[in-house]
Formats: structure tokens, sequence, C-alpha cells
């Protein structure tokens, strides 16, 4: 019995020495990759990116940029109320994502794929330009390097973030290899798998977004040289493309099947839109104009035997509420709709060039058409029926004859309705400008200025104490009301 025992165990022994390999070739699953490659980890950064601003735009921008108002709000110091606090949400989901851009970028250059490095790039840059433009001076040069062991970046200035922000895109225009596809896959914003052109959209979304910050840092001519930089862009559009339509624009359309949802489908209906109304400034315009884009975006009301679209006033009275479902707040389509996964569209192309013709730069075409174009585009984006004497409406036709007050007022308030939940353009943009012209509620204090800025997180105090403070020493203080390096007017 021993002798047969002893050998069965050398049988098994064997067996399983000779058969290791298949043992293990049967215990690999096929469809999982070996290794991580661009494609894994490009769909899932994109989709963290899309929906990380996306309830910054619902739960910060559209109440402060009196987008939206709580129905009821009894605390002097709100967002509503022009008293902004830290927040923690877009640095740590953004800072987060940029460890992978870094992973992206890295294992594309050992791969030998420019297509996938200059996607890490933009990406990156767009990051960083909503990182520094909400908080000021940030941690750049030396962020995302702890695996160099520095886990206690130095904030640098927001001019020299700007500066390599528009080198990383100027690498990134480089880099893109338009007659290539993405061979990894990956790609929800352009799906730049299925065909070389568009990576085309790629290098155009990159230049596209190049526009966007040198048009917010005008005001740093002397530092920049910013001018020169503009006219390229618009001067040499084969080499420095940007969008050109509504099949061009950097939108992650949520495909409605697991896991990329869009983020609010499942949203319990007091979290999607009891708590909040309309305001009337929003609202007013829409209305007048029967702006196409109200009904999918808000319900309507019944006052009376008539269904209407209704606003509340932003920043009322403390002692003041508003029953539910009295006015109008966001459509239940909006949850379900495909394209809520804005990065950036053809129309704040268009708006951007109408603005620039005004300040005489030299566009290709006038500021009308340009301003005209943006309209069209951003009802098409929103895949609503154009009424077709739209532009020529009174409020909404463009006054050719007009003051240049009158027009820019004009240009930015229509691109204020079309930078519905696009992160925090709409409020940069009023930082920079000044319109449109939003109104002081009777619940903000007379002492109170618009925000500025949004203060550090507080816990980067134990994290980064020192250089948290030189940074605060570096800005001038850490309020809401300090200024960014570009706001200068």
């Amino acid at each position: 019995m021993r002798r047969r025992f002893i050998s069965v165990l050398m049988f098994a022994l064997c067996l399983f020495s000779a058969c290791d390999k298949t043992f293990n070739d049967l215990n690999t699953d096929p469809n999982r990759p070996k290794e991580a490659t661009p494609g894994v980890l490009l769909s899932q950064l994109q989709y963290r990116i899309v929906t990380s601003k996306m309830n910054e735009a619902k739960n910060f921008t559209h109440i402060l940029m009196q987008v939206q108002a709580p129905r009821a709000n009894p605390n002097i110091n709100s967002v509503m109320r022009w008293d902004v606090r830290s927040r923690d949400n877009i640095w740590e989901s953004y800072y987060a994502a940029l460890l992978d851009t870094e992973d992206l970028y890295g294992i594309s250059k050992r791969l030998e794929q420019p297509n996938y490095m200059g996607i890490a790039l933009v990406l990156k840059a767009y990051m960083y330009s909503i990182l520094t433009d909400a908080y000021g001076d940030i941690p750049c040069l030396e962020a995302t390097k702890g695996m160099d062991k520095n886990f206690l970046p130095k904030f640098d200035k927001q001019q020299v973030v700007y500066e390599q922000m528009l080198n990383w895109l100027t690498e990134a225009n480089t880099l893109f290899e338009t007659d290539k596809p993405l061979a990894y896959g990956g790609d929800l914003i352009f799906d730049a798998q299925s065909s070389a052109a568009n990576m085309l959209k790629w290098k155009k979304f990159a230049n596209s977004l190049k526009l966007r910050l040198l048009v917010r840092i005008q005001g740093r001519e002397a530092e920049m040289k910013v001018r020169s930089k503009i006219e390229e862009i618009l001067n040499k559009p084969k080499d420095f493309p940007v969008f050109e339509s509504n099949a061009d624009e950097a939108i992650l359309a949520f495909p409605g099947n697991f896991p990329y949802f869009n983020p609010y489908y499942n949203s319990r209906t007091f979290d999607w839109r009891d708590n909040d109304y309309f305001t009337t400034f929003f609202i007013k315009t829409l209305n007048e104009t029967n702006d196409p884009r109200l009904k999918l975006w808000a319900r309507t009301v019944k006052k009376g035997d008539k269904a209407v679209f209704q606003g509340i006033p932003s920043a009322y009275p403390l002692e003041q509420e508003f029953d539910v479902n009295a006015n109008s707040n966001l459509s239940d389509v909006l949850k379900t709709f495909s394209n809520m996964g804005i990065l950036q569209t053809y129309a704040e192309v268009e708006f951007m060039k109408a603005e620039l013709a005004l300040k005489n730069y030299k566009t290709n075409d006038t500021e009308e058409n340009h301003y005209n174009n943006a309209i069209l585009a951003s009802l098409k984006q929103w895949k609503v029926d154009i009424p077709e004497d739209f532009l020529k409406h009174s409020i909404i036709k463009y006054k050719s004859g007009g003051t240049v007050d009158e027009k820019m007022d004009q240009i930015f308030l229509q691109k204020y309705y079309a930078s519905f939940f696009v992160d925090y353009q709409s409020w940069f943009e009023y930082r920079r400008t000044g319109y449109p012209k939003l109104e002081k509620g009777p619940g903000i204090p007379s002492s109170r200025t618009f925000p500025t800025r949004i203060p550090y997180p507080t816990y980067l105090q134990s994290l980064n104490a020192e250089n948290l403070k030189a940074a605060v020493q570096q800005m001038g203080g850490d309020d809401c009301t300090i200024k960014v390096w570009w706001d200068n007017k």
C-alpha cells in the first residue's frame, strides 16, 4: 500500500509539473490585457474628467452665475450670496486624474504611440487650466512626482502654469499623426480608433483650447505676447486648425451603457431638481426670444391654465422661501441626454472669434457672422429645432451699429447660455470681461464683492503647509476676493 501511495504521489507531481504551462494557459483570461495599455487608461480617464466637471457646473457655477438658485436658503454665507469657501472636489478629482495622465503619456511614449502622447498633453492642459483659473497659483511643475519621492510640491505662479500649458498644447499639435487611427482604442470623445480622420479633431481640440487660454490672458500682453500667438492660430489654419463645425467639438456623448452612463441617470428627483429653480435672470431672455433650448433644459409650471417657464430671483432675502414645484427647474430629459459631457464646443470657438473680430483681429469673417454662427452652433449642439427667423429676433439680432459695450454684452449673454453645463467657463469669462451684466440680489451684503477665485482646500494646511503658506503670501491672501494673475481689469 505504501509503495502504491508513493507511486500515485509521484505521478501527480509529474502531471502538475508537466502540465504547468497548460494549467496557466487555461487560467489566463484572453479578454483581459496583460499590461496597462493607452486605450484602457484613456476611456476611464476621459469619463472621470468629464463627470467631475459636470458636478461642479451644476452645484457651483450654475448657482454663482445665476443660472439656478436654491428654493430655500437662510444662510448668509452661501455661494448664491457670493461667499465662496474652500472646495475640495475638483482639486482632488483632477490631481488624481493627472496621475493617470502621466501614466498615459509614459506608457504611450514607451510604446511609441505619439497620438496617445498628444491626447495626454491636451487632457493635462485642460485639467490644469481649470485648476489654475479656479484657484490661482497651483502645484504644476512638481505635481504628480510621487514616484520621485516628491510628496510636497511647490506652488507655481499662474504665469508659469500658463506658459507650461501653452507649451504642452504646442507640443501636442506637432505630435498628432492625422493619418493613423488610435492603435489601442479607448477614445470616448472623438472615437479616433475607428478612423484616422478623427485624429484631426484632437489636433483641432488642442488649438481650440490653446485659443481659449490665449483669449483669457489678453490682459497680460506685456508678459506673454498674446496678440501674436492668437494671430498665429487665426492666420495659419492649416498648421493650427480649430473647430470648424459641430462635428469637431469635444463632447463625450454618453453611450448609455455600463459603465459610461450620464452621471445623473440614477439621481434622485430631490438631488437632481427639487432643491433648485432656474433664476429670473437666466429665463428672461430665453422666454422673450422663445429659445428652443429652454424646452429641453427646463420644466414648465402651471400658471392659471397655461404651462409657463418661470424663475425665481437669485440671492433673495434670507427669510424668503419658495414652494416645491412652484417654479421651473431642470428637465428630467437631461438625465439621459447624451451630449452632456462637454469639454469645449464649436460655439465657444465662434464666440471667441466674434470677440476677436470686434477687437480688430483678422478672423476671415465679420464679428456678426461669427456671433450668428455661434448661436446656431449651440442650438445644433443641443439638438433642438431651430426657428426659421431666430437670428432676426430684435433681442438676438446683432447690433452692428451699436457701441462696443452693447456688442460685448450681446456676445457674452449668448455665450453665457452656450456655456450651460460647461464646467466653470461662464464664471471665468465673467471675471475676465464683466459680461453678461449680472444683478446683485438683495440678500447679498452691500460690502460683499463678486467671488474671483476658490480658496485652497483646507487639508493642505496639514499635508503641504510650508508650500501652501508660500503660495498664500504669493497670491496676497486665500479668500474668494483675491484676483488671479490674468484678472487685471
